[in-house]
């Protein structure tokens, strides 16, 4: 089906996959290694198990935290691995729930890009619309700088300073508790406009919400219940819904539940889901645009 922005949509069969065999990082502890070959294996090792610690490498490598910390202050500015507190994230990884958001920014940054330029054309202007906490997030305000007389509500602590001023007619920024890891505020969809009044409920043409994981029998989730409350509520409150989320975030469940798959009408992504979760999605009549 084509849409506005000239996205396709599309839903399909995962084909079996085959097993994964013995990485390269497998050599015994205590093999004498040039520098520059170890670091090659090491780069390789945080690409294939996605996610490790300087302790876990130091041990594999039988060579020394410090040692094991250079090569990944070098891999990370080579853009190999992303440096994290304590250890490297494969660039294609998944993050942990509740990682830095500036670790977070630098994970799947391409899909991210393509995810937030294709949602960006979801987005007509003069509308009203909502958008969440997130990376993705981020990566969809840059693409909406040809944009006019938007009205934006958000959470997202980072997205005001994000966003060229001529893009909004207005920006509100939701109120509540600050969470420091995700940047975001956690609290209620509405505003209080003064003192003695109730609170003002709103509602939005289209809500843009990215989310941390995906899966059939959970539907969307993520990792704090405040921020799940939250992110339910800017559903409800759309004429539209777009679910922002790459294609590492397929077949995962987080602590806390958002909505079930049906209750949006978009998913973006770079990759189609595939499989189970594809036929789910199609069988909820959601619309899944990729580049």
């Amino acid at each position: 089906m084509a849409t506005p922005g000239g996205p396709s949509t599309t839903t399909s069969r995962r084909a079996s996959g085959g097993a994964t065999g013995a990485g390269p990082g497998d050599a015994g502890a205590g093999t004498r290694r040039l520098p520059a070959g170890r670091k090659a294996e090491l780069a390789s090792y945080v690409a294939e198990v996605g996610e490790v610690t300087v302790a876990q490498l130091a041990e594999r490598f039988d060579v020394s935290s410090d040692t094991i910390r250079r090569d990944l202050d070098r891999l990370d500015a080579d853009g190999v691995v992303v440096r994290t507190h304590g250890g490297a994230v494969s660039p294609s990884g998944f993050a942990k729930p509740d990682s830095e958001l500036d670790t977070r920014l630098r994970l799947q940054a391409t899909a991210k890009d393509q995810i937030g330029a294709l949602a960006a054309t979801l987005v007509e202007d003069n509308s009203a619309i909502v958008i969440n906490s997130g990376t993705t997030a981020l990566a969809l305000v840059r693409h909406l700088r040809h944009h006019r007389e938007l009205t934006i509500a958000t959470n997202n602590l980072r997205l005001p300073g994000e966003i060229h001023p001529e893009v909004c007619r207005d920006l509100y920024l939701f109120g509540g508790t600050v969470r420091f890891v995700s940047q975001a505020t956690v609290g209620p969809v509405s505003f209080r406009p003064a003192e003695h009044e109730g609170a003002l409920e709103v509602r939005c043409d289209l809500a843009l919400i990215g989310v941390g994981a995906i899966s059939v029998d959970q539907g969307f989730s993520t990792s704090n219940l405040g921020e799940a409350s939250m992110m339910g509520s800017m559903i409800r409150r759309a004429e539209r819904v777009a679910i922002l989320a790459d294609s590492s975030k397929f077949d995962r469940r987080l602590f806390a539940r958002i909505a079930d798959l049906g209750a949006v009408d978009y998913l973006v992504t770079e990759k189609a889901p595939t499989g189970e979760l594809g036929e789910a999605f199609a069988a909820a009549g959601v619309t899944v645009l990729t580049p």
